[in-house]
C-alpha cells in the first residue's frame, strides 16, 4: 500500500515535471516564432527599398559600356557622356564617375543641349522629360559614333540605340540593332543576349 502510494505520487511528480517542460518548450517556441517574424519583416521591408530610378539609369548607362566597343581613338582617354534634360542622372554619374578613371577611360560627365556639339560625345543621355527633343538630338549624332540612351516607350523604335523600358514591374532595355549599325559601334553577344531586340 505504502508503496502503491509513492508510486501514484510519483505519477503525479512526473506529470509535474513534464508539464514544467512543455511549458518552456511552447515559450522557447513562441520566442522563436517572434524573432522569425521580425526577421521575415525586416527583410520585406529592406526588398521593399528598391533604388531611385535615376540610380538604376546611372548603373546601367556605366555597364553597356563594358559590351561596346567605340572606333579607334574614341574607346579610351576622355570618355564624354552627355546628359539632356535629366538633372538626377548627371549628378548620379557625375558623382559616381566624373573625372574618375575606369580602366583606359577618363570619364567626362556633362550637362548638354540639343543645340551643342553633340557629336564630342561617345555617349548621349536623353532623360524623359526632354524626350519631345529626341529627334533634335538625333540629327546632330547622326551616323557618327556615339550612342544614344532614352527613357520614354516609342523611343528605341524611333532610333534610339538603348531605351529604358519597364516590363511587369522591372527595369529593362530595349537594343535598337538597326540604330545602333548607323553608329559603327560594336555591341558584344552578351548584351544582345539582355536586350529586347527591336
Amino acid at each position: 500500500m505504502f508503496n502503491n502510494h509513492l508510486f501514484v505520487k510519483g505519477i503525479k511528480i512526473s506529470n509535474f515535471a513534464g508539464d514544467q517542460q512543455l511549458f518552456f518548450k511552447m515559450k522557447s517556441i513562441k520566442f522563436y516564432l517572434a524573432i522569425l517574424i521580425l526577421v521575415c519583416s525586416v527583410i520585406q521591408t529592406s526588398r521593399g527599398q528598391e533604388r531611385p530610378q535615376h540610380e538604376l539609369h546611372s548603373m546601367m548607362i556605366y555597364n553597356f559600356l563594358k559590351y561596346i566597343q567605340w572606333p579607334d581613338g574614341k574607346n579610351s582617354g576622355d570618355f564624354r557622356i552627355g546628359i539632356v534634360g535629366s538633372d538626377d542622372v548627371f549628378n548620379t554619374l557625375n558623382t559616381w564617375y566624373g573625372n574618375k578613371t575606369r580602366g583606359n577611360k577618363n570619364f567626362i560627365i556633362q550637362k548638354m543641349r540639343p543645340e551643342d556639339d553633340l557629336s564630342q560625345c561617345q555617349l548621349i543621355y536623353v532623360g524623359k522629360t526632354a524626350s519631345a527633343m529626341f529627334d533634335k538630338v538625333l540629327s546632330k549624332v547622326a551616323d557618327k559614333p556615339v550612342l544614344t540612351v532614352t527613357n520614354k516607350n516609342g523611343l528605341g523604335e524611333a532610333g534610339s540605340c538603348i531605351n529604358f523600358k519597364v516590363v511587369q514591374n522591372r527595369l529593362k532595355f530595349e537594343l535598337n540593332q538597326e540604330a545602333v549599325s548607323k553608329t559603327n559601334l560594336k555591341t558584344s553577344s552578351q548584351l544582345t543576349n539582355m536586350a529586347i531586340l527591336i
